[in-house]
């Protein structure tokens, strides 16, 4: 059995054709990459003891969107280890490995959800996962490069492809199983036909004599429940949303298909060159490309590696923390103010197509790359990039101030642009590697590089929580100094001076106070991430810089072969 993961026992015979690896790498990275999908879990995780609403003990934004940061910690962790043991043992048994992670993390996760204990979710999706998520990435992008020696950018766009494209699948597929095991709360009817008490910032209701904790459901957040129901008073604690059964069936079809994937890899010999290919004199193809190697230890000493990690950092930080709440941000912007069309299944949509435009970015940039040049590529990222997260808060204005089709429009269209670019800068990262320190240790270089990704998938998340939270509770100040106290007494069940504890139990929401304020009263929803934006858009122009100071290794760099 060891030997069936023995790296000898892959190396692909005389003739074999090298179009038939792509696949298994795009299966394995079309799984793991459905962590781009992981905003579709936001909801239904903040709302597991309400379902229809998040209850007092519910979990927040903030909580459940760190589950997504902890996991892209440890892939970039795991990566950094895994490159160099990649190279010694072949992908066929990291891949295998992957398997074990990524599926019983989500099992693990499950029982998280289950039992309600966060910890376990942290661990099981976050860490093990996680973990998982690393040894998958790394393992097709060495392996898919020696197969593809001219052409670089291409192959680390097919590599990695999948992975921008797992939420093309992972999205509808969550969604559709989260729905066939939801069950609705029980319904006890209008707000104005049961007798509501407050306690604590808690609301409750008397029920056959007992008193149970209930949510409300205004008018104003029939667009954000789980499954459209009525609007008016829900038990706590008496349906489900699903999201625990979706993640066991997704562990167990996970492992499936990435232990068959990683059963299907072959390396090509070690003297073995596409035919007719000749590969490149130094400076021939570009002032970038090197024909010598630089070894893993040596790379990290050079300049280059560390402004190639400046470089992948700030441009994940700017997409990784959208990502992560996309589905979440989309309804807050339009969800009021276009509730018939930005709907949930709007919302659950516009993660599909990031991630449809995020895999277009990844093979479409990549393959430029090879035309265009990695440092021109890249600095068209970052300059077309700034203008464009610039212009979020400026789109997010207007529409609160004059909501209207036409910003929605604009909207999308500038995320889906910003998606392609991001997926580009993944995807072309290896290639810009390999031009830089050679091809022979580009998988333990690369590994070590995506503690950029580790590092951003805390900054980003981190940004985009901390900068909405701080927006969203002075909006909330803002709107409970419109209403008029005695109507928010009557609403709600306390005084104006308990809004901090309504607040933290999830009883007063903007919705709730938007329905109490004087008409004309602007809703503060679409502003919530300008803040945000113009950050990711400083971190964009701070990447451009460290681009534009790439220059070629310096010779004493160069690793020789005879100093093995």
């Amino acid at each position: 059995m060891p030997n069936l993961f023995v790296k000898d026992r892959i190396i692909a015979p005389p003739g074999f054709n090298r179009w038939r690896v792509p696949p298994a790498s795009v299966a394995i990275h079309l799984c793991i990459g459905s962590v781009y999908a992981w905003s579709i879990f936001n909801p239904p995780l903040m709302k597991l003891h309400g379902v229809v609403a998040s209850a007092a003990d519910d979990w927040t934004l903030s909580e459940v969107t760190w589950v997504f940061t902890v996991a892209i910690v440890f892939l970039g962790l795991s990566a950094a280890v895994a490159g160099k043991w990649l190279e010694r043992v072949g992908p066929r048994l990291v891949g295998s490995v992957s398997a074990c992670c990524w599926g019983g993390g989500f099992l693990i996760g499950g029982v998280g959800i289950l039992t309600h204990q966060l910890w376990l979710l942290y661990l099981g999706y976050g860490v093990v996962g996680g973990i998982g998520l690393g040894l998958g990435y790394v393992s097709p992008v060495s392996t898919l490069i020696k197969w593809f020696p001219d052409r670089r950018g291409m192959a680390t766009g097919l590599a990695i492809m999948g992975f921008g494209g797992g939420a093309i699948i992972g999205a509808p597929l969550k969604e559709s199983l989260m729905a066939s095991f939801y069950q609705p709360p029980r319904y006890l009817g209008t707000v104005e036909s049961v007798e509501l008490k407050t306690e604590s910032g808690r609301r409750f209701a008397t029920i056959e004599g007992q008193l149970r904790e209930v949510v409300v459901v205004g008018k104003n957040e029939i667009s954000q429940m789980l499954v459209k129901g009525e609007e008016g008073v829900y038990v706590v604690g008496t349906g489900r949303t699903g999201v625990a059964e979706t993640f066991f069936t997704l562990g167990l079809t996970y492992f499936f298909v990435i232990l068959v994937a990683a059963f299907s890899y072959r390396l090509p010999a070690s003297d073995w060159k596409p035919a007719g290919w000749t590969p490149p004199v130094e400076g021939q193809a570009g002032s970038m490309i090197t024909s010598h190697n630089v070894s893993p230890d040596e790379a990290i000493k050079t300049p280059q590696f560390y402004l190639l990690w400046i470089v992948l950092c700030s441009n994940v930080t700017a997409g990784i923390g959208v990502l992560g709440v996309a589905k979440t941000m989309m309804s807050e912007i339009f969800g009021t103010t276009l509730p018939t069309i930005a709907t949930d299944r709007f919302a659950a949509t516009f993660v599909l197509m990031t991630s449809v435009f995020n895999m277009v970015g990844r093979f479409g940039w990549s393959t430029a790359s090879d035309y265009l040049g990695r440092q021109r590529t890249y600095a068209i990222f970052f300059a077309l990039g700034t203008v464009l997260y610039a212009s979020i808060p400026f789109i997010a204005h207007e529409q609160g101030q004059q909501p209207a089709v036409q910003w929605l429009i604009a909207f999308y269209a500038v995320s889906m642009a910003i998606f392609t670019m991001y997926g580009g800068g993944f995807a072309a990262i290896p290639a810009y590697l390999s031009d830089l320190f050679g091809t022979r240790f580009v998988g333990a270089i690369h590994g070590r590089l995506l503690t950029a990704w580790s590092t951003a998938g805390v900054l980003g998340p981190f940004a985009i929580t901390y900068l909405r939270d701080h927006s969203l509770r002075a909006a909330l100040s803002d709107l409970a100094a419109k209403v008029d106290p005695a109507l928010f007494e009557k609403s709600f069940g306390a005084p104006l001076t308990e809004l901090p504890t309504l607040i933290a139990k999830k009883s007063v929401t903007l919705p709730k106070l938007m329905a109490l304020v004087p008409p004309g009263t602007v809703d503060p929803s679409s502003t919530l991430y300008s803040s945000t934006m113009l950050t990711m858009a400083g971190l964009l122009m701070i990447a451009f810089i460290a681009n534009w100071l790439v220059r070629p290794v310096d010779p004493k760099h160069h690793w020789v072969e005879a100093a093995k």
